[in-house]
């Protein structure tokens, strides 16, 4: 079986990617130079050329969740598309193993905190801290309940002869419902900072010990006192808490479910690497003074469960039906809708099942005849359409395109250094243009540049792979993640895209408006005869 592997950092494949195209340059570099000097310029002349470009749809299905950057739980009702319900179950292990509690244990309360991916904007005059959060989708109360886990998540595949990593996927068991620990039929996520409190002792008035970035942060139900009295306060000295698969074992994690309360709903993306993503255990005890035998002490205690090991995210979808497209002759509408939803797949030159066509071959010897550049490629781009009579807004900012073959990224990805703290890759997969370049203008159109790709195929002799177009939330995360129906042509797709709630819908090369198909269009200069 395929291990999964993050496309950028396969070191040897990376190396060969960036010295083959380090050769192109090379080849191209003696001709630019003599292109761009003013004294020759008149010998050369710039032209575009349009190509032609088949695409179709294609169903992605259950896809593997486990072992992702981050996770989604909610709700969201798409429009175009349909309803998701995105849950998460975890394994949970201790920060530290062998804990002493002391004698007469009270238990004073169990928070689960999960914070929101979220950035600082500004501090006022008073230290209130004033966040901007880019994780919370909606504005409307979703049910939201914590279960103890009853699922037992092992780490390795048992086909594999227990040598590879176990796979879990979408649409994975939802027998998961253990004892309920914590349900608000209301649930709304707070995007503001989070201010902690203790009682002073000397005036019994709350004062401020703390502060969070925007989080989840619930008190889970503690009316059961022996739930956790017997998971973890009984077992002091017991081999359950004195290693982390011990401790597994004894308990499988948490279980986090949503459901709808109205049409529209709330997802958001959780941020469970953070190490303030954990379940706090706060209790008294009687602690033994140290030059003492028989006076104690009462004391105030925490015991830190945080998330690790297995993770999952479940989806539970009631999506509109598409079937796969048309490969012969491609699609009117694209569906590009993220988790398992679809995507489309991209056959330029209109090739074969090897990406052979007579269009490719008189493309080639266009560009290169027996080694010889007779062209410059100056630029190469896709455009791609929204299709505003079906979309109604909220589109992705974002599409990623990849290399099916290898499950790779275009050559243009790597080369791309147009990379800031907020935004990457913007030369070659340009964000979604709107409507009066509002932010919340209707889509218009995604442009994506795929020039270092052509020169590939031009001058390097590259094969003429079928490229792959999906949704995504964040084009550095690529991360390829199996699908549980694989065949010969998509057995992978990014993380980004898996983790994309939202859709889109893009005018086809059978598009019945001409002037919204979607375009391949390559610039060059070559020299006048």
């Amino acid at each position: 079986m395929k291990k999964i592997t993050t496309i950028l950092k396969n070191i040897a494949l990376t190396a060969f990617i960036l010295g083959s195209l380090i050769a192109c340059d090379i080849d191209f570099a003696s001709i630019d130079s003599d292109v761009i000097n003013p004294d020759n310029a008149k010998n050369f002349s710039t032209n575009v050329e349009e190509y032609s470009i088949i695409t179709y749809n294609k169903n992605i299905g259950p896809v593997q969740t486990n072992s992702l950057s981050s996770y989604l739980l909610g709700y969201y009702n798409d429009p175009v598309y349909g309803t998701s319900i995105s849950n998460f179950v975890s394994q949970i292990s201790p920060t530290t193993f062998d804990p002493s509690f002391g004698e007469n244990i009270v238990l004073d309360s169990v928070i689960l905190t999960i914070p929101y991916f979220s950035r600082l904007i500004e501090t006022d005059a008073d230290g209130n801290s004033i966040y901007e959060t880019d994780s919370i989708f909606g504005d409307t109360p979703i049910k939201l309940s914590v279960y103890k886990n009853d699922y037992f998540l092992r780490d390795f595949d048992p086909d594999s002869e227990f040598n590879e990593p176990q796979k879990y996927f979408s649409n994975g068991s939802t027998f998961l419902e253990g004892e309920l620990l914590y349900q608000d039929n209301q649930f709304l996520p707070n995007e503001n900072q989070i201010v902690l409190t203790v009682i002073d002792p000397d005036t019994d008035l709350p004062i401020e010990s703390g502060r969070l970035a925007p989080s989840i942060r619930v008190k889970l139900d503690i009316q059961n006192d022996t739930f956790w009295e017997e998971l973890i306060f009984n077992k002091e000295g017991e081999p359950e808490l004195s290693n982390q698969n011990n401790f597994i074992d004894h308990f499988r994690g948490l279980y986090l479910k949503t459901e709808a309360t109205d049409l529209n709903g709330t997802m958001m993306m959780l941020n469970f690497t953070s190490t303030d993503a954990h379940i706090t255990l706060y209790y008294t005890s009687d602690i033994e003074i140290s030059d003492s035998d028989t006076e104690t002490t009462q004391e105030e205690g925490t015991f830190v469960l945080s998330f690790g090991g297995n993770q999952i995210n479940l989806f539970d979808n009631n999506f509109i039906t598409i079937p796969d497209g048309d490969e012969i002759n491609g699609d009117e509408k694209l569906y590009l809708k993220g988790g398992d939803g679809s995507m489309a797949i991209i056959n330029l030159f209109d090739g074969d099942a090897e990406g052979n066509s007579t269009e490719f071959e008189e493309f080639k010897n266009n560009y290169n005849e027996n080694g010889t550049i007779k062209r410059l490629i100056n630029e190469a781009y896709l455009e791609f359409y929204v299709d505003q009579t079906t979309m109604q807004g909220k589109e992705p900012e974002r599409v990623f395109i990849y290399d099916l073959n290898n499950n790779i990224p275009l050559a243009d990805y790597v080369f791309d250094q147009s990379i800031s703290e907020t935004t990457t890759k913007l030369d070659h997969l340009v964000p979604l243009k709107r409507e009066n370049d509002e932010f919340d203008g209707q889509g218009i159109k995604y442009k994506i540049r795929i020039t270092e790709h052509i020169k590939n195929l031009a001058i390097r002799d590259s094969t003429n792979v079928k490229l792959g177009l999906v949704v995504t939330t964040n084009v550095s995360s690529i991360t390829a993640l199996d699908l549980q129906n694989s065949d010969p042509l998509l057995s992978v797709i990014p993380s980004g895209a898996v983790l994309s709630h939202r859709g889109t819908v893009l005018h086809g090369n059978q598009s019945i408006n001409d002037d919204k198909k979607v375009t391949f269009k390559i610039y060059y200069t070559e020299p006048n005869n």
